[in-house]
């Protein structure tokens, strides 16, 4: 039986990104299988905790044998290996690894069962009222299910709570730490104009599954694609969802971000919540003490207290300076004859109260004066050149002259889409000439381009090469 004779029930849903205004809806509320569009959470709740201090992108996860033994795809992670978390975030937003977001549920939670718990919570508090979690990765579970309108607003939220961590999603390959990985969707990010992200997803039970965002100048459209009968169908659909939603969305619109939701944590043994981890610096202060004097080059002169006590004060005054006169005295007899002496205390005692003396200044005070210096005057910049690495991919082919660049951009959408195998890894360009708009494909060598062109020709599609 083939694949997409299993598929699930087709289902789209297609929202303004700045507004959340929706501006195309079909089944956008059937529960259905996300497959690993369940990853979104998993990698927002990442986020999350290490925003709280829970984790960090450098902590090292141990890998259980529950998440190595997870089912393709996956990043090939081995029971007892420690890895960074940083990685297994990769692998899961690029390759849409299983045992790596196995993995990072087990780290932040303890077990995979207390993370689809939070993931539930977490989709509670976004107001996706028609999904239950199971897995942290996906792959089909009695249970596990989720709907277009719901998946929709998930991406918005990890696009707009974490900005910082989106290009992920956009990365056409990513190191994972034990090897390279390629994106899952980097077919409709190399040929559809503005696309960066989000997540695809599979199984025979969800079929061909995509959150698809793309930016053109200040609009962003999010598309949702639950069913799909093939990844080439799939990525036409979004595609054409995609253009219908920047026709429909108006060039300027009021930027709403969605509502951050409120942060719980995991779940503790008592039934409350983990609570953010944060740094606390204390000062603690036990004595204000007044600051010392510099010592001067000769003398180290130590605080000198004065105790007096009178009734009256004038006899006060008179006791203070009698015993100013008496430390100075003290200090000149001191400096003339060593180089370096400690000057005790005096005190002046009378009856019962105390007045204490401000410290005297240093004998000498020196003053250093420095002279300015003019800024460093900024240098040239150095100009580096060097030879040509591109491999000989100066080729291209062309597929039509059109009147219009809107329809040039048509035709190479759907020739990159039809033709994906000699295509993969050229780039679209649609240049102006006097006579129309060229559609061509560019940045190939001369085998593939000539290639491709004799697969076209073999489509009835017009083509020729473009020699350097």
């Amino acid at each position: 039986m083939p694949i997409s004779a299993l598929a699930a029930p087709y289902a789209a849903h297609v929202i303004d990104a700045r507004s959340g205004k929706v501006l195309h809806s079909r089944n956008a509320d059937t529960r259905l299988h996300p497959a690993s569009l369940t990853k979104m959470m998993t990698l927002y709740i990442a986020f999350e905790a290490v925003r709280n201090g829970e984790i960090t992108l450098d902590t090292k996860v141990r890998i259980s044998k529950h998440a190595a033994s997870e089912p393709p795809s996956k990043l090939g992670l081995r029971s007892g290996q420690t890895i960074a978390l940083r990685y297994l975030i990769r692998a899961a937003a690029v390759k849409s690894a299983n045992d790596a977001a196995t993995a990072i549920g087990e780290a932040i939670s303890g077990s995979e069962a207390a993370f689809a718990r939070r993931m539930n919570r977490t989709a509670k508090a976004m107001g996706m009222s028609r999904t239950t979690f199971k897995n942290a990765h996906g792959l089909t579970e009695s249970g596990h299910l989720s709907t277009a309108r719901d998946m929709t607003a998930l991406g918005r939220h990890v696009i707009y709570d974490y900005p910082q961590y989106y290009n992920l999603f956009s990365r056409q390959t990513a190191d994972a730490g034990v090897k390279r990985v390629s994106h899952t969707n980097r077919r409709l990010l190399q040929s559809y104009k503005g696309a960066d992200g989000i997540k695809t997803g599979y199984t025979r039970a969800a079929g061909f599954n995509l959150v698809a965002s793309a930016q053109r100048r200040n609009e962003r459209v999010i598309a949702t694609v639950f069913g799909g009968k093939s990844t080439a169908s799939r990525n036409a659909r979004v595609a054409e969802l995609l253009d219908m939603g920047f026709r429909r969305a108006p060039s300027r619109a009021a930027l709403r971000k969605p509502a951050r939701p409120a942060y719980a944590g995991n779940v503790t043994a008592a039934g409350g919540t983990t609570a953010a981890k944060t740094v606390r610096v204390v000062a603690s202060v036990q004595k204000s003490l007044r600051p010392r004097l510099r010592p001067s080059p000769s003398i180290e002169v130590a605080e000198t207290v004065v105790t007096a006590a009178a009734a009256d004060g004038d006899k006060v005054q008179a006791s203070v300076e009698a015993a100013i006169a008496a430390a100075s005295q003290s200090v000149a007899t001191a400096a003339a004859e060593t180089p370096k002496v400690d000057v005790a205390e005096a005190t002046l005692t009378s009856t019962s109260v105390s007045v204490p003396r401000p410290t005297a200044r240093p004998a000498e005070l020196t003053v250093a004066l420095v002279k300015p210096t003019k800024p460093p005057v900024p240098q040239e910049p150095e100009i580096v050149t060097r030879l040509s690495t591109s491999g000989g991919q100066h080729w291209g082919i062309n597929v039509g002259r059109y009147g219009s660049r809107y329809q040039a951009e048509k035709v190479l959408l759907r020739t990159a889409l039809a033709e994906m195998a000699t295509l993969d890894g050229s780039l679209r360009k649609v240049n102006q000439t006097s006579a129309g708009f060229d559609a061509n494909f560019v940045g190939m060598t001369r085998d593939t381009a000539d290639l491709a062109c004799r697969r076209l020709k073999a489509r009835n599609v017009t083509c020729f090469m473009i020699g350097p």
